[in-house]
């Protein structure tokens, strides 16, 4: 018994080496922090089974973007020696490919969050670049959020938001831990929960 509960375990572990070998990772600038930064993320990708969060496997490092989905999923190098941040970006941009397979069940959240919230901050820090974006950032945050307490458990996400709510999308992310009944409501109800 125990040596097939061994077994199995191995086999979660080569799982997961496997789901981070099997990204193609480029280096914008061939830097040494973009190096250190994708050997960071595939060493964190090893430890924590995001494949329920993997929705493109093509990642761009680079020192000088600010981190984005599209066209090519984009980190930077930031979060050196920051694991759990790096998860977290690696997650929330990871959750807009998700977000983008499922237009309709994504538009009628949006209407729902316009009538929960009127006004939405626009722009840095507060706020995304534009009002749609606000808004959809409060459905990809709050994803974000329940996949870090799946992956880290509920403490150590909620530390994770909190200092995201001290950074960048402040509102969006103080709504995403103050009023994460109705943000849940809204996302189960538009089947965009994870």
């Amino acid at each position: 018994m125990r040596r097939m509960a061994e077994l199995a375990l191995a086999v979660s572990f080569v799982g997961l080496a496997y789901a981070a070998e099997a990204l193609e990772i480029s280096l914008q600038h061939g830097s040494t922090p973009e190096r250190r930064t994708r050997d960071q993320l595939l060493e964190v990708l090893k430890r924590y089974d995001t494949q329920r969060w993997t929705f493109t496997r093509k990642i761009i490092i680079d020192e000088g973007a600010i981190p984005h989905s599209h066209p090519v999923l984009t980190l930077h190098t930031r979060h050196l020696g920051e694991d759990l941040l790096l998860l977290s970006t690696y997650v929330h941009e990871q959750i807009h490919w998700y977000e983008e397979s499922k237009p309709k069940q994504r538009a009628a959240a949006l209407a729902e969050l316009k009538k929960l919230y009127p006004e939405v901050p626009v722009g840095f820090p507060e706020g995304a670049g534009g009002e749609e974006s606000s808004y959809l950032h409060l459905i990809v945050c709050y994803d974000e959020y329940q996949a870090m307490k799946s992956l880290v458990g509920e403490r150590q996400a909620t530390e994770i938001m909190r200092r995201w709510s001290e950074d960048h999308y402040r509102w969006v992310y103080r709504k995403v831990l103050e009023d994460e009944a109705r943000l849940r409501a809204v996302v189960e109800e538009n089947e965009l929960g994870l």
